[in-house]
């Protein structure tokens, strides 16, 4: 028993899973300044910005969204030309 899909559906879900996997590595993934802590002199510190576990997990998770979503959009296509 096949079940026909319009093709719509997995393209929009393709595509939103491509933009939201982008957004969530580009700002949740951002690497964050931590606290100014003071030094001896009492002066506040510029220290680097760092990635904690948090930005790092969601790094890879926005990646593994956008290569889900790159799969669901080419594989749509390439099943829809198949028939």
């Amino acid at each position: 028993m096949a079940i026909n899909i319009p093709p719509i559906i997995p393209y929009a879900i393709g595509v939103m899973l491509v933009v939201f996997g982008i957004l969530r590595a580009k700002y949740l993934g951002a690497p964050r300044v931590p606290p100014a802590a003071d030094n001896e002199e009492g002066v506040a510190a510029d220290p680097a910005p760092v990635r904690g576990k948090e930005q790092h997990r969601h790094l890879r998770m926005g990646v593994v969204w956008v290569l889900l979503g790159l799969f669901l959009i080419i594989s749509t296509y390439i099943q829809t030309h198949r028939q």
